[in-house]
């Protein structure tokens, strides 16, 4: 099987590296960010994820003969020195990213490619489809493990996954944000993620009756016996049986893990539940709770006192059920003119889709006592306020008169070196490092910013310098516009045919 990744990308990439090939400009030194311009899930943050896919796809991005074969039989008819170009393709520039785990915010730079125009474009369309993805399960997984609280959670949403790579990353996203377990066993494998699993339905149905079935699961597995309790009767048939499981385990020295719940009214039926496996003795087995769980229906449970210690969280978290796209964005914001870098703006008819220019860094403002974040403080690389703890000034980039100075306060910078002229240079953390820091990443933040309902707006501020650059280029444009109006005016010609 052809393990190449290297086509993963849309083909208007491959068409526009061919006419910068034509062109001779395929060369040409550009700089691009990668950033998502709303918050998913009405959340108050995002956590960053994918990293460790796309050094993954970095590492082995290759034109295998095969991927030239078959640029060869497209009807574009790609001249054959190009496709030479292409077999001998191997990416030199430099990649700067935040840390996975980060808490992170719409409109600031979460990946920074620089590099030739025939690099940066080829990896858009991957970088964007594995930052997307992973961050927007990551974002989903510390939501509910917000309104868990200490209980366990399980992810369960191997099945109900669009496809092997879903499952298996989302697994990797919903663990680094919090999660306890999974049910995948690759997963398990390949990330060294704790696995937890049950037994189905079908398993209790194989049988003459249940009592039959939770007998023979308790005799192969004696150390981990957790029973399915609602296949028939939950409260008159499920957990009766399970609690003569329990007994007989206890007289063998060993014990009844855990019964699980998957229909009915769970915050009654974990109620009684336990009411009665505590009358029975059995006050040490836990009860787990599945069926299309996410952080809202156990944040209600929650509030009708239900007595889970354990959440199996499948569909609506790998699918991300509420909002399945994070819609992050890869654009150009400065390129190579006559040997010199300059910005780049891209001008909208849609305000918010009006970028900010120039390469930019991102550091995180930090209280120097109270070691809580104040803002995420966007600016120029060129710039060195923050780096010299100067003065620096927040303020509201729509609302300018809305701002405030700061000074005596701790930065930390988010974009990290990742790729120096396409040689990896990070250090690529275990992911239990990577989750034990993002856990840190919630403490960083008051709790009006983590809620799940309503939650404060963090603010996201540009510099003063970023600001006037954005400002001046779209003054600039509007100028150029008004003068070509006049002009074509003048020419007898009003442009009414431009629409």
């Amino acid at each position: 099987m052809n393990a190449s990744m290297a086509l993963h990308t849309d083909k208007y990439q491959i068409n526009m590296m061919y006419a910068h090939w034509k062109h001779g400009t395929h060369n040409q030194k550009t700089v691009f960010e990668a950033f998502f311009r709303k918050l998913p899930f009405h959340n108050g943050y995002a956590v960053f994820a994918g990293l460790e896919r796309i050094i993954e796809y970095m590492e082995q991005l290759r034109f295998t003969e095969e991927d030239i074969a078959y640029l060869r039989e497209q009807e574009e008819e790609y001249e054959e020195a190009f496709l030479q170009e292409l077999s001998n393709f191997r990416f030199t520039g430099n990649i700067d990213a935040v840390r996975e785990g980060t808490l992170v915010f719409a409109n600031e730079p979460l990946i920074r490619v620089e590099g030739r125009v025939f690099e940066t474009q080829l990896i858009e369309t991957a970088l964007l489809n594995f930052m997307n993805f992973q961050t927007l399960i990551a974002t989903k997984a510390s939501r509910i493990k917000y309104v868990a609280g200490n209980d366990v959670l399980m992810e369960f949403g191997t099945r109900r996954a669009q496809e092997a790579d879903a499952a298996l990353w989302g697994a990797r996203a919903a663990y680094l944000a919090g999660f306890h377990a999974t049910s995948n066993m690759l997963a398990g494998r390949r990330f060294g993620i704790p696995t937890k699993g049950t037994h189905a339905h079908a398993w209790v149905q194989s049988f003459e009756n249940e009592q039959e079935a939770f007998q023979v699961f308790a005799e192969a597995l004696p150390n981990q016996v957790t029973l399915l309790v609602d296949t028939y009767d939950t409260l008159h048939s499920g957990i009766p049986n399970a609690i003569e499981i329990g007994k007989e385990l206890a007289k063998r020295g060993k014990k009844l893990q855990a019964i699980r719940l998957d229909s009915g009214d769970l915050a009654y039926l974990s109620i009684e539940a336990r009411r009665m496996l505590d009358e029975a003795g059995l006050n040490e087995v836990q009860i787990v709770a599945s069926n299309d769980l996410d952080e809202y229906t156990i944040s209600d449970l929650k509030l009708q006192g239900a007595r889970v210690d354990m959440w199996g969280v499948g569909t609506q978290l790998i699918t991300a059920a509420d909002q399945p796209s994070l819609g992050g964005v890869y654009k150009l914001v400065s390129r190579e003119v006559d040997g010199v870098m300059q910005p780049t703006i891209k001008i909208s008819a849609n305000p918010e889709k009006v970028t900010t220019p120039g390469k930019k860094d991102v550091y995180r403002i930090i209280h120097k006592k109270k070691k809580k974040a104040i803002a995420d403080y966007i600016c120029l690389t060129e710039e060195d306020d923050v780096e010299r703890r100067a003065k620096i000034k927040l303020f509201d980039p729509i609302h300018p008169y809305l701002h405030k100075y700061v000074e005596h306060y701790d930065a930390e910078k988010l974009l990290h070196p990742i790729y120096r002229d396409g040689k990896l240079v990070y250090e690529r953390p275990p992911l239990d490092a990577i989750r034990q820091y993002h856990c840190e990443q919630l403490q960083l933040f008051w709790p009006e910013y983590l809620r799940k309902t309503n939650p404060e707006r963090y603010h996201v501020d540009i510099s003063t310098k970023a600001w006037q650059l954005k400002h001046d280029m779209i003054e600039s444009y509007v100028q150029e516009q008004e003068q070509r109006t006049r002009i074509l005016r003048e020419n007898g010609d009003d442009g009414a045919n431009g629409h």
